[in-house]
């Protein structure tokens, strides 16, 4: 077994990591159902690295996620801190006979389940009773995908796993409210107040303990605020307790952040948040993956999407989808004849990702996520339409047109549609892969690994509806468009095939710079505007300039001739 443990810190990083896990929910729900489609069937995904196998006090066999899950304290709407199957009902009335004065309870009413949420609870009570429950109306499943669309608050709203009481963690104290909690100082010592460090190291170790060979720790953090610092401080510490474990880190933020126009303040206080927070977060891991566009609904990576950006339940999906397919090598069942080749093809492990996305021996990677959502077919004009041109990135402050002949990429494809609009093969698969690099030679890597899935991206019920009017049934590119404009869901579209790349390149280098130019104009330099503030956020000068120097550093093994003129300033 070669389990992965997931942990999701603060509020979009668990909007992201509610659509991953209904995902992985909706796969095994349609690996057992009679009436799928036979590729879910025979996908040869192991459901064990990421869940593991348990039972209640009563005996109950369960099957739940290896996640952690930390946010604000009331941020899980009306699910409850201890899950739903493992919670046992426990009395208010105490036995206490010490005080015999008049005792007065406050209580708060519960938040009411959503139309999604009330549909999950009948259909476990129906299971309870031995009911069989299989044909939800299509009226119902109309009003909630309309619910859902108009209301999502919490990342609960949307989720229809059942968790493990040792996974979700809310920070006690701390209500939700991110306006305020919005840079990297207001996030310092949160981690180590009270027992809150020991709590959530105790419930990660919980995980990782009970793995037979763990691969990996796969972190999503929120960085845009305060929950950055926290996530720094947690890393710090499982480097500290898990040496020999990779970790895989991606941060994620969500577009809505840059729809508000900010004040100089406030620009530099940013500017100065993201150049610490990285710098901070990618010391701890071995690949970090930064993750969110200033504009998902207006990049060239919602081509065939219709997206809203002040929407978390919409951008997140295609997050989460992105996530699932770059992971997708992690899960592949080994092959042991030529039959399993046909269904997947090039499975590997975190620490073979990481090692050969470093390449040139680097210690700290920061890799490029690109996407495809939904992937073109692999048949067709290949001159006006290429797999490779397709894929768009998922990263923000990416240079676009740049020629890295030492660029390394690790490329995922799920449920390919080749020739007639049937599933491509494994060898179908590749072979476009090499057809699309032969005719785009200028973005030629140095080597690219190429991993495999018959399978596509399933669609469940508690997905938004950001499919365009050229989309089809199971996610194909239409020739021309639906007469119907309005946006396609999951009662529309069922499966979508997805492409993703993870790349080592040079196209990173703005991204690294800005936040090495912004760490030395506003935080180090004599007289810098920021220079008071990151004091109070807690680091001296001297903790700055080694900050910029790690940074230098990353810069120029991507290109050289910069160390240079860093160097020089």
């Amino acid at each position: 077994m070669r389990e992965i443990v997931t942990v999701q810190v603060g509020g979009f990083a668990n909007f992201v990591g509610s659509h991953f896990w209904n995902f992985q929910d909706e796969l095994l729900g349609l690996a057992d159902d009679p009436e799928s489609d036979p590729i879910f069937k025979n996908q040869r995904l192991n459901m064990d690295v990421l869940y593991r196998a348990g039972e209640t006090q009563m005996g109950v066999a369960t099957y739940t996620p290896r996640v952690v899950s930390v946010n604000f304290q009331g941020s899980l709407g009306s699910m409850s801190s201890s899950g739903t199957i493992y919670s046992e009902k426990i009395s208010a009335r105490s036995n206490i006979s010490t005080w015999f004065g008049n005792v007065t309870t406050h209580a708060s009413e519960p938040r009411k389940k959503n139309l999604f949420l009330e549909s999950l609870y009948e259909e476990e009570q129906d299971k309870v009773r031995g009911r069989e429950n299989d044909n939800m109306s299509e009226s119902q499943d109309k009003d909630i995908v309309e619910c859902l669309d108009k209301g999502v608050e919490y990342w609960t709203d949307f989720s229809k796993v059942h968790y493990h009481p040792q996974s979700l963690y809310e920070l006690s104290g701390l209500w939700m409210d991110s306006q305020d909690f919005n840079n990297y100082g207001i996030g310092r010592d949160i981690f180590s107040e009270g027992s809150r460090g020991e709590e959530l190291s105790e419930r990660l170790r919980f995980f990782v303990e009970e793995c037979d060979h763990i691969q990996g720790i796969q972190f999503l953090v929120d960085d845009s605020g305060g929950f950055s610092a926290l996530a720094a401080d947690f890393l710090e510490n499982i480097a500290d307790d898990y040496t020999n474990i990779p970790l895989l880190l991606y941060s994620v933020r969500s577009p809505s952040l840059h729809t508000n126009t900010r004040s100089s303040k406030r620009s530099i206080s940013g500017d100065l948040h993201d150049a610490i927070s990285f710098s901070r977060l990618s010391s701890f891991c071995k690949l970090f993956i930064p993750v969110g566009l200033p504009s998902l609904g207006g990049s060239k990576a919602s081509k065939y999407l219709l997206l809203q950006d002040e929407k978390l339940y919409h951008s997140s999906a295609v997050y989460a989808a992105a996530l699932h397919s770059s992971i997708i090598p992690f899960r592949m069942e080994p092959l042991s004849s030529a039959l399993d080749s046909s269904e997947v093809s090039g499975a590997m492990d975190v620490n073979t990702l990481v090692q050969m996305l470093s390449g040139r021996d680097r210690q700290n990677i920061v890799a490029i996520l690109d996407a495809a959502i939904p992937s073109p077919a692999l048949s067709g004009k290949q001159s006006e339409n290429t797999l490779v041109m397709d894929l768009q990135p998922l990263t923000p402050e990416v240079a676009e047109d740049v020629e890295d002949t030492r660029a390394i990429e690790s490329m995922s494809l799920l449920g390919a549609i080749g020739s007639e609009g049937i599933e491509a093969s494994i060898s179908e698969a590749k072979d476009a892969v090499h057809a699309s690099y032969e005719q785009n030679t200028s973005v030629r890597p140095l080597f690219c690994n190429v991993s495999v899935s018959r399978c596509p991206l399933p669609v469940p019920l508690p997905f938004p509806r950001i499919f365009g009017n050229l989309i089809g049934r199971k996610g194909e590119i239409l020739g021309s468009p639906l007469s119907d404009s309005l946006p396609r869901g999951p009662l529309d579209v069922h499966s979508v095939p997805l492409a993703t790349r993870l790349r080592s390149s040079s196209a990173i280098l703005p991204f690294l710079e800005r936040r090495m130019g912004n760490l030395q104009k506003y935080g180090i330099q004599w007289g810098a505007v920021g220079s008071d503030l990151v004091r109070t956020w807690g680091f001296g000068r001297e903790e700055l300039q080694e900050m910029r120097e790690n940074l230098s550093k990353m810069v120029a093994e991507l290109n050289p001739q910069l160390l240079e003129s860093s160097d020089s300033d």
